[in-house]
């Protein structure tokens, strides 16, 4: 398990959660590129209805895990989590191909999506021995196999659904999901075993000791930042959805090119960027040795995410620019257009995503990893329910104005992360402070005993 590298020099065990999660991710955007034009176009809800609808989904499929991470840390164990969960979306997923169920699979969808979405990530840690410097990149390298299936997802369901009817992209979802499931199964001889259910009180774990409530506190300011950025984030599947497919010129070599297309070009910068991101990282990682300690990393996360969240903020305000440029949106904005703003928003994304996916992983109760990491997906949750709520809005405003407005909430989820991180900083400066003036103490007391 932690013998041989075979994915940017990490264990083998990485590789197969990357492919798993390659297929399971496959088939989750697969039906949720679909999904809002089959809502509007097949069933022919109003925007608002479906926005709504959209957005209780995307929440729902983000609650369940806090269950499936209590049941899997208490009773179930990760891997029968995973595999129970992998099922329940699988057969979800064939379900949508039938109109009457469509309602009844996206419940079958979130309840598998809690047993599988905590336990599949939450294992990835304990492939390393501690003190390990490549767990800081593995978030990244895993988060590529999350993206690897999210681009693949809108070309193959994507142009299925459009071109042949919706219920064969819906069908390949679920295809997809049976393939990540049988990887899974067939590579558990290099995944972490689990630990025996129920366990005995043990003494506090490294990261229950000392810190504990510290980290409890800093996890949830970041939760708050996170939710405020995934309002905005969202977006995409919904209500930039919606404006690619009206708003923008589409016509490239004398074809139209499938506005689910489009969603492909997020995951695909993603495994375009991540390999070189990860490579900085780990060259900045090596030069600044071990002795920074813990506390600088969780410092180093914090302004990356930071970043990420200004980041993708600026990416909306740099679209509410160019339709001012083009009377308003009275010109239709280039599809070349489009090209720029992913790569830059996903560059944004890179940089708090799986950061604080990573920074959750870290900070986990030595007993609750599954918990604290399904805890992360709540974040998700209220994001993706306040980005249903929020996308209603598209209606009653102009893309312009409501484009600023996801600029906006960027800008203060950036803020509020830089802010924490400055107030860490400053704490973490003081306590090692307090820490030498009582060594010094200490060895002045010694020195002095006859």
């Amino acid at each position: 398990m932690r013998d041989q590298g075979t994915w940017f020099g990490q264990p083998r065990g990485l590789t197969i959660l990357f492919l798993t999660e390659t297929w399971e991710k496959f088939s989750f955007f697969g039906m949720r590129a679909l999904q809002i034009y089959y809502m509007t176009k097949g069933l022919n809800l109003t925007q608002a209805t479906a926005s709504y609808i959209f957005g209780a989904y995307a929440a729902g499929v983000y609650l369940t895990p806090i269950f499936g991470g209590l049941l899997a840390d208490r009773w179930l164990g990760r891997k029968r989590a995973v595999v129970i969960g992998g099922l329940l979306m699988a057969v979800g997923h064939f379900m949508m191909a039938f109109e009457p169920l469509f309602f009844v699979a996206m419940a079958v969808i979130a309840v598998g999506n809690g047993l599988f979405l905590p336990n599949l990530p939450s294992q990835v840690p304990l492939l390393y021995p501690k003190g390990d410097r490549r767990i800081d990149s593995a978030f990244n390298v895993y988060y590529v196999g999350v993206n690897l299936g999210g681009f693949l997802a809108p070309l193959v369901c994507g142009t299925l659904g459009e071109l042949y009817g919706w219920h064969y992209g819906f069908g390949a979802a679920g295809i997809g999901m049976c393939l990540g499931l049988a990887i899974y199964v067939w590579g558990g001889r290099y995944l972490p075993a689990d630990a025996p259910a129920r366990p005995a009180r043990a003494a506090a774990g490294p990261a229950q000791a000392g810190d504990g409530a510290g980290h409890v506190a800093l996890l949830l300011g970041v939760a708050f930042a996170v939710v405020l950025f995934r309002t905005a984030y969202e977006q995409t599947g919904n209500t930039l959805a919606l404006w690619m497919d009206t708003r923008v010129d589409r016509l490239a070599f004398g074809m139209a090119i499938p506005a689910t297309w489009f969603q492909a070009l997020n995951p695909m910068f993603v495994f375009l960027i991540s390999p070189v991101l990860v490579h900085a990282w780990n060259v900045r990682a090596r030069r600044a040795g071990t002795v920074a300690g813990e506390g600088a990393g969780i410092a180093s996360s914090l302004r990356r995410m930071a970043a990420g969240a200004a980041g993708m903020g600026a990416c909306y305000g740099a679209l509410a620019l160019l339709i001012a440029l083009g009377a308003g949106g009275a010109v239709p904005v280039h599809w070349l257009w489009l090209v720029g703003f992913f790569a830059v928003f996903t560059l944004a994304e890179l940089h708090i995503l799986p950061v604080g996916l990573g920074l959750f992983a870290r900070l986990a109760p030595a007993r609750f990893g599954a918990t604290t990491i399904a805890a992360w997906f709540l974040c998700s949750f209220a994001g993706n329910l306040l980005a249903g709520i929020v996308g209603a809005a598209w209606e009653r405003t102009t893309p312009q104005a409501f484009f600023l407005a996801m600029a906006a909430v960027g800008g203060v989820a950036g803020l509020l992360l830089l802010g924490i991180e400055v107030l860490y900083r400053t704490r973490r400066a003081a306590a090692l402070r307090h820490a030498a003036a009582v060594a010094h103490d200490g060895a002045l007391r010694e020195s002095t005993d006859p």
